[in-house]
């Protein structure tokens, strides 16, 4: 059954898709956390830490939701703040020194916008992971697993592959959001959903992402370990082709990947708002 954009971002947003740290525990092996962005605090939002991916050494990251009312709130309901990005790059960094692979995974409806995280730099925070990744030294693989909104999802975003997950979406706002701009009425999500071309595979098309994962009929949350073993086997081809590559190779590689976000599309693209 052919969905639409609309019900493909209601399965990226269903409560029981499998969460960034689902996929670290089943894809990952001696995965171990580290905490605090050594300026402010510890961002609940955002986990990390060193792990092996095929026996290989390297550093894991992603945004994390909760499940439950206690834990949404323990994490903020998946949205980082300033200190969240700060502890990704320095963990990013800490992979760059000992030749480790980074794999990020983005599941958020983007950075919070809170007063507190705006007086501590929430736009200078996620700006400075931007020019600083594109400029690290080792292979970096972004996996978007669920909803990958906004700056939000791109400070960690700045990858040699970017993967989707077939229902999973990336945009530069969310269909409410659009809605409320576009027409001032709610009423109007799907179409603004329709209009935003956010899904995988209208993405992989304009080469925005490499490659969409298949789900399984339904969604992910309905067999996350055969989801996450797709995601597996994406992530080992992919880090293949990369180790094959000289750092050069790597940095203009992503550079040139991330010039795409600013191609205009032909007018057949274009998307009709009346």
């Amino acid at each position: 059954m052919t969905l639409t954009p609309w019900q493909r971002i209601e399965l990226a947003r269903h409560p029981k898709r499998p969460h960034v740290k689902d996929f670290i525990d089943i894809i990952f092996q001696d995965y171990s956390e580290i905490h605090g962005d050594r300026r402010y605090a510890d961002d609940p939002a955002m986990i990390g830490g060193m792990a092996r991916f095929h026996g290989e050494p390297c550093m894991v990251i992603g945004t994390q939701k909760g499940r439950d009312t206690k834990q949404k709130l323990f994490r903020n309901f998946g949205m980082p703040k300033p200190e969240g990005y700060r502890k990704a790059l320095r963990l990013m960094q800490l992979a760059e020194k000992y030749s480790r692979p980074i794999f990020t995974f983005i599941d958020t409806t983007g950075a919070y916008p809170g007063i507190g995280a705006e007086e501590r730099g929430q736009a200078e925070a996620i700006a400075f992971n931007l020019r600083e990744m594109a400029q690290l030294k080792v292979p970096i693989l972004v996996t978007i697993t669920g909803e990958g909104g906004s700056g939000g999802a791109l400070g960690i975003g700045i990858g040699n592959r970017i993967y989707m997950l077939e229902h999973a979406y990336y945009s530069v706002i969310s269909p409410e959001g659009c809605a409320a701009i576009l027409w001032k009425d709610q009423s109007k999500v799907e179409s603004a959903a329709n209009a935003l071309k956010i899904t995988s595979q209208y993405l992989k098309e304009i080469d925005i992402v490499d490659q969409v994962i298949p789900e399984p009929a339904g969604g992910a949350h309905l067999n996350p370990q055969n989801t996450a073993k797709l995601v597996d086997q994406q992530l080992h081809q992919g880090l293949q082709q990369l180790n094959s590559l000289s750092t050069q190779e790597l940095l203009e590689q992503r550079y040139e990947r991330f010039r795409l976000l600013g191609t205009v599309v032909d007018a057949p693209h274009v998307a009709n708002l009346d």
